[in-house]
């Protein structure tokens, strides 16, 4: 269509009050003249303005009042200053006016973007983000590091000390440790809020109601996020904060190729229809797969049919992927066929390298995914390819399946996302969001304090759990346990029944104390005894074998100066690894922690495994190796610097910030000369250093 005559179309849309239409019709207008590099004209910036996309003005050919409208809208994020669209600003207005509110807004849209900000012009002296996953933390953490590192502590481990100003950013799990150090909070945020409901995530719903109680008592505000709610119940935890509702802001239009029609169940027709999309390698494309099978089933048709790429960071980090884990990993061939992988159960450092490579232009061309690229991290592609339709065993929600497709377009790079969907979509709805108060959060509220948060039979248990718990471990310990979070877990049913198995069966605890012993021989009987007590998929069956002993570490070795990768390489047992992994560091280690305060209190005071637990929750690696994965250096590299002297990671007193500062003193080009180093170790340093220094560049892979 001639571009005045499409204009005359959305004005008549505008004029019509059909915004909605008018907007997604000016975008995939403003994506045909961008794929033409045709200036705009003036009428063009005009209908952007009306539009309230005022970051799309093209200055060039802007009047004087449209370049008004521009600069007006323009506010500093940190770094730089960058012009907000138009519901942007209203959002961004309403929290420098003091309000708390809730947003549902498109994936799109913008949301972080207005957390930084808000930093900027406000300077606030503490700040807390709850983010869903550890991905998305170090994310986070990259973006406000090199704008506000310079102001604030970036506080993103564990127990590192607090600073005079504070940016916090922790999955749920992690905000306990820092309740009791924060006297107040000036700005809370909550990123993915909808978990807080049990039926957008079953699993992490407690731990996050509980987090959001706990700093919300002490934060002035706050500022809730979540894609694809259209209306929000009334709950407790957001009844004095404004909701806004901005799903039909749309910054990017989604295309829809409903390919499944044509395919008819057919699977090798589904293969073909795959391969017609990412083969050309011209766009980017993210797949959705459901599972990890369809996964396995998706990466069988790539190394198949797609023939291997020519490009150095590819072949690189084929090569390191054989040279770090197994030399015949189907990793590494879909990496050499510029073709990367993401799900929840990698090393860390796999999964930000893959998402790395995606995100250049010379990387991957294609990203095969579970769920875990929504929940994960920020990142978008000109196609989304949805392979199938559900979400593990179950049906795919049309709330997930919004998720997933709004990762399709970006702002400024892909106008247009491609939507190609070989499966059907689930039946389209309006997502209200339902938050209660889950019965296995007992253990963690306050019948003064949340009163008027329950209801009368919910304080009443509340009493009574208190009352039992307090006749177990006496008054003072329960006191303790409120005042210092003691325990990690609020599910009241489970904590009294391993505190009265403690009481009336002291004799079967005895032997607590071996867990401490250097032979993990001597763990088995009562390490099976605790798991035994929330086994979440890990009994005797579950571990690997072949690992030089029975249970984690036998299969985690805390050697760090041997090869703590061996055992990955003589058994095509990986995937199993990694999942172990995160268990024991995180389920494992959370449960030992609780069981061990119980423990002291009425078995043994003197007996404390608490150097173990902190052995396991870091994968019985140095504790600093552990959490500098988090920030981009995997620990294969860590023990070459290691090795080499560059840094000695086994000094007992050398903790995260320590280190960072030690890595910043000695520099970037000190580190690269170390012996032994690969080109792609070199490429990942670059990264890792890129992300620990406060600077206004961007990381450009070389």
């Amino acid at each position: 269509m001639e571009v005045f005559a499409a204009c005359s179309e959305v004005n008549d849309l505008i004029e019509g009050g059909n915004d909605l239409a008018a907007r997604n019709m000016l975008i995939r207008l403003l994506g045909d003249l961008d794929r033409s590099r045709t200036p705009y004209p003036q009428v063009l910036n005009q209908l952007i303005r009306t539009a309230g996309l005022f970051p799309y003005l093209q200055l060039e050919t802007a009047s004087w009042d449209q370049k008004f409208v521009h600069e007006a809208f323009a506010v500093d994020v940190g770094n730089r200053t960058a012009t907000l669209h138009r519901e942007q600003s209203t959002v961004l207005s309403k929290l420098l006016d003091g309000k708390s509110i809730a947003v549902s807004a498109p994936t799109s849209f913008g949301k972080s973007f207005i957390i930084d900000a808000f930093i900027a012009a406000k300077r606030p002296d503490t700040v807390v983000i709850i983010v869903p996953t550890i991905a998305l933390m170090d994310e986070t953490r990259r973006r406000l590091y090199k704008k506000f590192a310079r102001q604030y502590g970036i506080i993103t481990a564990p127990d590192v000390p607090l600073e005079a100003r504070n940016i916090l950013i922790f999955p749920q799990e992690r905000a306990f440790g820092y309740v009791h150090k924060l006297k107040k909070i000036d700005l809370l945020v909550i990123d993915e809020f909808y978990k807080a409901s049990i039926v957008h995530d079953k699993e992490r719903t407690p731990s996050l109601i509980k987090a959001i109680l706990q700093l919300s008592r002490r934060s002035e505000q706050r500022y809730y996020l979540a894609p694809n709610i259209k209306k929000l119940q009334d709950n407790v935890f957001t009844r004095d904060m404004e909701f806004l509702e901005l799903l039909d802001f749309n910054t990017v239009f989604l295309e829809k190729h409903e390919v499944y029609k044509e395919i008819g169940g057919d699977g090798q027709r589904k293969s073909e229809a795959l391969l017609s999309i990412i083969s050309p390698r011209r766009e980017k494309s993210l797949i959705y797969a459901r599972t990890y099978t369809e996964i396995n089933r998706i990466a069988e048709l790539v190394v198949a049919r797609l023939d291997k790429v020519d490009r150095p960071h590819t072949s690189h980090f084929a090569r390191w992927l054989r040279e770090n884990y197994q030399r015949d990993w189907v990793l590494a061939d879909l990496v050499e066929r510029g073709v990367g992988v993401h799900n929840g159960r990698m090393h860390r450092c796999l999964s930000q390298l893959q998402v790395l490579l995606f995100e250049h232009e010379k990387g991957f061309d294609s990203i095969i995914s579970t769920s875990s690229i929504i929940e994960g991290v920020n990142t978008s592609a000109q196609n989304v390819v949805i392979w199938k339709s559900k979400l593990g065993q179950t049906n795919l929600k049309d709330f997930t399946y919004k998720n997933i497709i709004g990762r399709g377009g970006r702002m400024f790079k892909h106008f247009v996302g491609h939507i190609y969907l070989l499966d059907s979509p689930p039946k389209e709805e309006d997502t209200q969001l339902q938050i209660e108060f889950p019965d296995t959060l007992l253990g963690s509220l306050d019948e003064t304090q949340d009163r008027e948060s329950l209801t009368e039979r919910r304080i009443e248990r509340i009493i009574e759990y208190k009352r039992q718990l307090s006749d177990i471990i006496g008054a003072d310990n329960l006191a303790r346990i409120e005042r210092e979070n003691l325990l990690q877990d609020s599910d009241a049913d489970f904590l009294l029944k391993t505190a009265s198995d403690m009481k009336d069966n002291p004799k079967d605890w005895r032997g607590f104390g071996y867990l401490n012993s250097a032979n993990s021989s001597d763990w088995e009987r009562m390490l099976f005894k605790v798991i035994a007590l929330k086994p979440f998929g890990m009994g005797h069956s579950s571990w690997p074998r072949g690992g030089g002993g029975q249970g984690p570490r036998g299969q985690l070795d805390d050697r760090y100066a041997d090869d703590a990768h061996a055992g990955i390489r003589r058994r095509d047992r990986y995937r199993s690894l990694f999942q172990l992994e995160r268990t024991v560091t995180f389920k494992l280690s959370a449960l030992l922690s609780d069981v061990n305060e119980l423990h002291k209190m009425i078995v043994n005071p003197s007996v404390d495994i608490g150097a173990s637990i902190g052995k396991v929750s870091h994968a019985f690696l140095p504790p600093t190796v552990h959490n500098l994965e988090e920030y981009g250096l995997p620990r294969m590299i860590s023990r070459k610097l290691h090795n080499a002297r560059y840094l000695n990671f086994l000094q007992p007193d050398l903790d995260l910030r320590s280190a960072l500062d030690l890595f910043r003193s000695k520099g970037l080009e000190a580190a690269l000369e170390v012996q032994g180093l690969t080109a792609f170790d070199r490429y990942i340093l670059k990264f890792f250093f890129h992300g620990i220094t406060p600077d206004d560049t961007s990381f450009t892979p070389a």
